[in-house]
């Protein structure tokens, strides 16, 4: 295979640089240097490339030339270039022309910033109505509505999401044993750790540390499930088949996290107390003695009224999850936002509905 040859001569015109063989990579890159150079010697003089003699040429041939013209400061006038190695020029100069740096998002106002407010709120209500008017249907859409994605929605936001709560709920009681029995004592109070303890752990922090487990392990993935079948079309493709992409993607999973909140909330709660009667039981407190306490101050309502949070809890996080997944838009990053979307939304609308069930429980005296 012949090599790019480059030479320098003068012409009646006036100089010229003869460029010849292959201008491909291989080739641009041998004379490089020498054609910059030949280039840079001929700066303020009209710069004439004879290139009759390339047998091809490809971007970095292009490439060359016009890091050539630049060396010489002026225009190139290129001698015996077909149309092809015109035009390939041409293309490479349009990518090589600067691009205007990209506009600044203009600051949202007020204004602009609760009419967006209420335009999410609007459109998570009438989500909200489309699944109950899904779940009203169902059994007219029993056909679309596969019972296997029950179970494996289930399987994955309980089962194996258990370990992870008993960790995390005896590390909870660990911890709040330890900081409750330090300014207790000071008290003689020692024993009354338990009943705190406990009435924390099945009041509130058991059904709300089960939300957020339960949003960061499967609404994301329920986003992201959902996300990615929105970006290949596939939802787009039920709905072309007379499908209803609700009854299909989005009730099997809010079912699935309405059964597992409540075993799961149960399950951080006995782990709770477990860490907590380690602790104190290592301060010499009797366990027949923690026992009594619990049973004496959490009362059955107490249980009962975590339950029913953690129901609604696990509807709202998987509603959030499915939403996020239904709304993703396109690009690379429209999954991975609708991801953290769907967990951001999960603990924030956890959090509000757990305020509103103790307004709720304080008003009603449980």
């Amino acid at each position: 295979m012949s090599e790019a040859r480059l030479s320098l001569g003068e012409r009646d015109d006036g100089p010229r640089i003869t460029l010849a063989g292959p201008l491909d990579a291989a080739g641009a890159g041998a004379v490089w240097t020498k054609s910059i150079a030949a280039a840079s010697k001929l700066r303020g003089r009209t710069l004439a490339v004879d290139i009759s003699g390339i047998s091809r040429c490809d971007t970095a041939g292009a490439t060359l030339l016009l890091d050539m013209e630049a060396a010489g400061g002026g225009p190139l006038a290129l001698i015996g270039a077909t149309e092809e190695i015109t035009a390939l020029i041409a293309r490479v100069r349009a990518t090589r022309m600067p691009q205007p740096p990209p506009a600044k998002a203009p600051a949202l106002t007020w204004r602009e910033t609760i009419i967006h407010g209420l335009s999410a709120a609007t459109e998570g209500i009438a989500f909200l109505g489309e699944t109950a008017v899904a779940l009203v249907m169902l059994p007219a859409r029993m056909r679309m509505f596969r019972r296997q994605d029950l179970w494996t929605a289930a399987d994955a936001a309980g089962v194996r999401a258990v370990p992870l709560v008993m960790l995390l709920g005896v590390l909870i009681g660990l911890i709040l044993a330890f900081q409750s029995l330090i300014p207790m004592r000071r008290f003689g109070a020692d024993i009354y750790v338990a009943s705190l303890v406990a009435i924390g752990l099945v009041r509130e922090l058991g059904p709300l540390l089960a939300a957020v487990i339960l949003s960061g392990r499967s609404g994301s993935a329920f986003a992201a499930e959902i996300g990615t079948m929105k970006v290949n079309q596939e939802v787009d493709a039920l709905t072309t088949m007379g499908l209803d992409p609700v009854t299909m993607l989005v009730l099997p999973r809010v079912l699935a996290g309405i059964a597992v909140m409540p075993a799961l909330t149960i399950v951080l709660d006995f782990s709770g107390l477990l860490g907590m009667a380690l602790v104190l039981v290592g301060d010499g407190i009797p366990l027949t003695a923690i026992g009594n306490q619990v049973a004496y101050w959490v009362q059955p309502s107490d249980f009962y009224g975590a339950l029913a949070k953690s129901a609604v809890f696990g509807a709202a996080v998987a509603a959030i999850g499915c939403r996020a997944g239904l709304s993703t838009g396109v690009g690379p990053q429209a999954v991975g936002v609708s991801a953290t979307a769907a967990v951001v939304g999960g603990i924030v609308g956890s959090i509000v509905l757990d305020g509103i069930f103790a307004l709720i429980f304080f008003r009603l005296g449980i």
